[in-house]
């Protein structure tokens, strides 16, 4: 956005290139998954805001920056080439993984808006589906979530999906919340590093009061049939084992892989090498017309608060570094000097439903009402454009007067079934079912749709 309509004026093109047609405003997952926000005004629409702009719907497969050329995959079919004169690699992150024996047949991120979504409906259905059913194990299992991982959107994402459940419960006579259970599962000994010690303390005991069991030093072993194992850490010795239908994972992010698909330095951590003036910077000094920012960069934190002395991916850290870094360039074109980023952390703030909050501002900490609402005005304001900003400001105040929509909106990941059910002839259904379903995965019409099966989003 402010590089489009400058450089345009000057005769050139800024293309940017995004499987999606969308950038997702990432501190909102959470309430999306709580339905706090309807998910559309969680994402902003490139073709809507970046009219200056040309767009290509496509994946970067390589760079070749000597060449001045990026490699792009338009389809399986067909990839292009597209010269530059500079490029900006702001890719991100993606979610981080381990090889646990089941987690990728079994468990669903939290980096995208289709997880936030699908998580959202998983909770409703289970909801549902355990309410009617009569037999106590299976019963059990489906009114089982649980969430690895106790960073930021760990704790967001478990405390806004309770409130969901909570809200569900409240209009549904045969359940309580004593019949549903969220476990939290923490490797370290504590949660939201981003706080202090005490803050810290304080979020994991609001947890427990709400009935959420909060495990530390506990890691995930396997989640093979549905049964997870966990271990105590660091000595590995079992923990607890049982059943559940829905495994959520946020235990961290690591650097697009498309970082180790060009020609640009990366460090031990596959991200970008970057100077403080975001320039792509190697053993040799800064490489002409490159530049990076976001979690795909390591940026030094010359505020000195940055730990390992860089910046810590997120959200506050990206939308300034991007405005710097469209300043730098201009200013690069024209032959002025550029300058280097630097950025004091405000503090942080989080949401755990509605009313609820934890937040540490310039050093001062925040709890209950008075944080969530810094919460919801921090992120409110900082999510771009205007349009944007009043869509989601004004869903938040018709939440308020109407109270959470609990509308559960089923089979978004089977289209098809209700038409195949109308219109196959009823001799063929069953034999032709998995094959008439084919695109939309290897389910029958009627049968529940399994979340972290192919539920992940593309990488920039």
């Amino acid at each position: 956005m402010r590089l489009q309509k400058k450089i345009k004026a000057s005769g050139g093109i800024v293309t940017v290139v995004d499987p999606l047609p969308y950038m997702t405003y990432q501190p909102f997952l959470p309430e999306v998954a709580g339905g706090n926000i309807e998910a559309r005004h969680a994402v902003v629409s490139h073709r809507r805001h970046l009219k200056d702009t040309e767009l290509i719907d496509g994946e970067v497969v390589s760079i070749d920056h000597k060449a001045r050329k990026a490699f792009v995959r338009l389809s399986e079919e067909e990839t292009i080439e597209i010269p530059y004169q500079d490029i900006i690699m702001s890719a991100g992150a993606v979610t981080k993984t381990f090889p646990i024996p089941g987690l990728a047949e079994h468990g669903i991120g939290f980096k995208t808006i289709e997880e936030a979504v699908a998580l959202r409906n998983r909770v409703l259905e289970k909801i549902e589906e355990g309410s009617a059913e009569g037999d106590d194990p299976v019963r059990r299992r489906a009114l089982t979530f649980v969430l690895v991982g106790g960073g930021f959107a760990g704790i967001e994402a478990i405390a806004e999906l309770e409130d969901l459940a909570r809200a569900a419960i409240r209009r549904n006579p045969r359940m309580t919340m004593k019949d549903v259970r969220f476990v939290l599962v923490e490797a370290m000994g504590r949660v939201m590093p981003e706080v202090t010690e005490a803050q810290a303390e304080g979020v994991v005991e609001h947890l427990r009061e709400r009935g959420i069991e909060v495990m530390l030093n506990t890691s995930l072993a396997s989640v093979e049939d549905r049964t997870l194992k966990l271990i105590n850490m660091p000595d590995k010795s079992p923990a607890a084992e049982f059943e559940a239908d829905t495994l959520i994972w946020t235990a961290g992010v690591r650097a697009n892989p498309l970082a180790t698909e060009s020609d640009f330095p990366v460090d031990d951590r596959g991200r970008i090498k970057s100077g403080a003036d975001l320039r792509i910077t190697g053993d040799d000094g800064p490489v002409d017309n490159a530049w990076t920012a976001g979690d795909v960069a390591a940026v030094p934190d010359l505020s000195g608060g940055g730990v390992g002395g860089y910046c810590v991916p997120n959200a506050q850290h990206a939308v300034r570094q991007a405005k710097h870094l469209a300043a730098n360039l201009l200013a690069a074109r024209e032959g002025q000097e550029v300058t280097d980023y630097k950025h004091t952390n405000l503090g942080a703030v989080a949401g755990f439903g509605l009313g609820k909050g934890v937040a540490n501002v310039f050093g001062f900490g925040f709890s209950g009402l008075p944080a969530w609402l810094m919460h919801r005005a921090y992120h409110g304001t900082a999510i771009p454009t205007l349009e944007r900003k009043l869509r989601v400001f004004s869903g938040w105040f018709w939440n308020l007067v109407l109270s959470r929509d609990t509308t559960q909106l089923e089979d978004l990941e089977r289209p098809r079934a209700a038409f195949y059910a109308a219109a196959a002839p009823a001799k063929k259904k069953d034999d032709g079912a998995d094959k008439a379903q084919s695109s939309q995965g290897s389910k029958k019409p009627g049968e529940k749709s399994e979340v972290g099966s192919g539920s992940g989003g593309s990488a920039k």
